[in-house]
């Protein structure tokens, strides 16, 4: 079986994690590998400050309750998503509010963001789906206007760029995941990075139990959202060649690009002229055109062993998030039809052009 993904770990990320080990780092309260890693990757995303969480949900989570959102206000939110961003938002007694998808990028709809906006909105949080960023500058413009927090999901975009500045970098926080099949990866773990001094020092508070003098008497509510000295070790290794990846994950979605081209009801994911997209999955979409359903395709794959996976059910959709006092019934219909025709194929970055071309050439027989 040709998996969706499969993380690729190399002899740096031993060794580094080895030596953590063996130093003892094993505690995220201190140690050579997590500053390091924390300071590192913030520079890479063009920020001052970065602060390592255990997973992209708690960074998410941290940087909702950092921005001051309180119970009962409204957060905007990409409606096509992972629901680990509408969950920081709930889980911080806030009400999440879908915003429906654009038709090409797959990314929110900035068109529809200001007919959300009510007095209760205090928050948007973008998410750069699948590696292609939003256009943060159309987007922070919206926000100055109506004085709204910026919080970047960048579970899915290390490394993208919108008018060749990094995601992550625009709004008030950029939240990156570094799970199992991110485009790099610490086991479980995230990061929050911001250039606000004020807004770091409140997130290293909340993530470390809001511990003050005297240590053990706590003035505000704080988690244990803490990152592994030996996940940071491994994160910095792979930090040290994430150019590498990137430009990996390129060449196997522009491979997929030229052999998946002018099939009949296949949509491709696209590249704005003015954004770098990272391709953290190479994601297509069905139209009736193709003759057969999402469902089917991923059927007929599977029996040639070729995994796939279905992209999100949107948030309008969630049973949970509907249960939610105050939660708006949004209609989000671009969105739905992605949960019904999106998946995205194999995508981990060691893929040769013979095995693409295999997946690709089973589908286009399969659209024949």
């Amino acid at each position: 079986m040709i998996p969706v993904f499969e993380p690729i770990i190399g002899e740096e990320e031993v060794a580094f994690v080895t030596d953590a080990l063996k130093k003892g780092e094993l505690s995220g309260t201190f140690g050579h590998y997590l500053e390091s890693f924390e300071n590192e990757f913030a520079a890479f995303c063009g920020c001052r400050y970065g602060v390592a969480v255990s997973s992209g949900t708690t960074a998410l989570h941290l940087a909702v309750a950092a921005a001051g959102i309180q119970p009962g206000d409204e957060v905007l939110v990409s409606s096509s998503t992972n629901i680990a961003t509408a969950l920081a938002v709930a889980h911080n007694n806030a009400i999440p509010v879908p915003v429906d998808s654009e038709e090409e990028t797959w990314n929110l709809n900035l068109d529809l963001i200001e007919g959300l906006i009510t007095s209760k909105t205090r928050a948007i949080i973008p998410v750069h789906l699948f590696g292609h960023p939003v256009d943060m500058d159309a987007l922070m413009e919206i926000a100055h206007r109506h004085k709204l927090v910026v919080i970047e999901d960048c579970a899915e975009s290390h490394g993208a760029t919108s008018r060749g500045k990094m995601t992550g970098s625009f709004g008030d926080m950029g939240c990156f995941s570094f799970y199992a099949n991110k485009v790099i990866t610490t086991g479980e773990g995230g990061m929050v990075v911001t250039n606000d001094e004020k807004l770091a020092e409140r997130l290293r508070l909340l993530r470390n139990l809001a511990f003050t003098t005297p240590r053990f008497r706590h003035e505000v509510l704080g988690y244990n959202f803490r990152m592994t000295g030996y996940q940071a070790a491994m994160g910095l290794a792979q930090l040290r060649r994430i150019e590498h990846i990137i430009n990996e994950k390129r060449r196997v979605a522009h491979t997929y690009n030229t052999k998946l081209a002018d099939i009949p009801g296949l949509q491709l994911p696209v590249e704005r002229d003015w954004a770098h997209n990272v391709y953290w999955m190479y994601a297509v979409a069905l139209t009736p055109e193709f003759g057969m359903s999402r469902d089917q395709l991923a059927v007929k794959l599977r029996e040639q062993g070729i995994d796939t996976r279905t992209f999100f059910c949107p948030m309008n959709q969630q049973p949970c998030l509907q249960a939610i006092p105050g939660f708006r019934a949004i209609p989000c219909p671009v969105a739905d039809r992605l949960w019904e025709t999106g998946m995205y194929l194999p995508s981990t970055y060691t893929l040769d052009e013979s095995t693409i071309g295999r997946i690709s050439e089973t589908i286009r027989t399969l659209a024949g």
